[in-house]
């Protein structure tokens, strides 16, 4: 029996939230698509939100010690990982984070290389910066991404490129990389002195067994050159109160990166994020706990009922809460699989093109619901593609 309400759709029409903004519209609509979660937090966090709302002042508030102390006893605990408490800098999000670091380490123009298909912000980032943007494909072998190593390092030595944005835990794959693959990126990137920027933010949501390794466990090494960036808010399902972290090993990158920050006035935390944070980390864990075995519930359901009732193939993650659906087995090209998900099915999804030209006939849908939510969703799905 379990000690969390995991069953219980909140009414999040009445919360202006982004995922559920569209059905407003159009009651039918069933949203399953940007990375938040249709639960209910645990006690501890709607407490320390009561007891903030009863405090009445909401002026600045700076970062507690205890809450580094939270973040550090956290990735030692989860992740096998010690970090120096100098090593660590708060910022809103990751994604802002990414942005700070492509500015601090590359010029306009200079490349910066991601792995497509992968999270839409990161080829945006790089291009509304001016930077050049490098696009290399990871290859599906046996219903899971890979990293094609040779091509990799072709094309970081071809285009000289300066930051590598990688995804660990992959996103929309849900790859979660051995540590073998792990060294190879990073003894690349050490090879022609790039910057390595590692976005680790689904690195609690391993499933089914596997093991996140944090890129500075892998080798000591790779201290000297990588910006890891990681947060509780996809985890907790806390994305809205705005927190994160970077942890930056080498002084220099550092000070430059927070150089950087300070430029773009993103020094500054709201006090939700930091109340949230350290929440988390401190009383999350038995909620994380029961997360993870219902999300693995939902993927396994989704597997068999789309793999059994269509033509739908589903690449089986082993982190995040997130499914990569591919469609091409259907005749229908990309835009009318699209309209087909939004006008008969009824659902939304986030289109994979967007993640990258890999992404044609593509969808991910979101595992993160209670089960009934995720069982009409295939239902749907099978309805509209038997």
């Amino acid at each position: 029996m379990r000690q969390y309400d995991f069953t219980t759709l909140p009414d999040r029409l009445k919360t202006n939230s982004v995922k559920w903004k569209e059905v407003q519209k159009d009651k039918d609509l069933l949203p399953l698509w940007v990375a938040d979660m249709d639960f209910l937090t645990f006690p501890e966090m709607t407490k320390a939100f009561e007891d903030f709302a009863q405090y009445g002042v909401y002026g600045y508030s700076s970062p507690k010690e205890s809450l580094f102390q939270s973040i550090i006893a956290w990735e030692k605990q989860e992740q096998d990982y010690l970090v120096e408490r100098d090593a660590l800098i708060l910022i809103e999000g990751v994604v802002p984070a990414i942005s700070v670091a492509v500015q601090a380490f590359s010029k306009e123009g200079e490349a910066v290389l991601i792995n497509t298909p992968v999270y839409p912000p990161f080829a945006r980032t790089v291009k509304m910066n001016k930077r050049k943007l490098i696009t290399n494909s990871l290859i599906e072998i046996n219903g899971h991404f890979e990293i094609d190593f040779a091509q990799l390092e072709k094309d970081i030595k071809e285009n000289a490129v300066k930051i590598f944005i990688f995804c660990s835990p992959h996103n929309p794959g849900g790859r979660v990389w051995s540590s073998e693959e792990l060294l190879k990126v990073g003894e690349i990137c050490r090879k022609y002195g790039v910057i390595l920027v590692s976005d680790e933010i689904h690195q609690d949501l391993a499933l089914f067994g596997h093991k996140h390794h944090t890129i500075n466990t892998v080798s000591d090494n790779f201290k000297d050159f990588t910006v890891l960036l990681s947060s509780a808010t996809k985890t907790f399902n806390i994305a809205g109160t705005k927190n994160s972290f970077a942890v930056i090993e080498n002084p220099e990158l550092r000070q430059a990166f927070k150089e950087r920050q300070l430029a773009n006035n993103q020094h500054e935390i709201s006090s939700l994020g930091l109340l949230a944070t350290e929440t988390a980390y401190t009383y999350g864990k038995p909620w994380l706990q029961e997360l993870k075995t219902v999300i693995e519930e939902n993927i396994n359901y989704s597997l068999e009922t789309l793999t059994k009732n269509s033509k739908i193939q589903v690449m089986k993650p082993e982190g995040t809460y997130l499914v990569w659906l591919d469609f091409s087995d259907y005749t229908d090209n990309h835009s009318a699989l699209s309209r087909k998900i939004r006008e008969e099915a009824k659902l939304i999804l986030n289109d994979g093109l967007s993640y990258g030209r890999e992404g044609k006939k593509h969808f991910r849908l979101n595992m993160a619901a209670p089960k009934e939510v995720i069982q009409e969703a295939c239902q749907r799905l099978v309805e509209t593609f038997a």
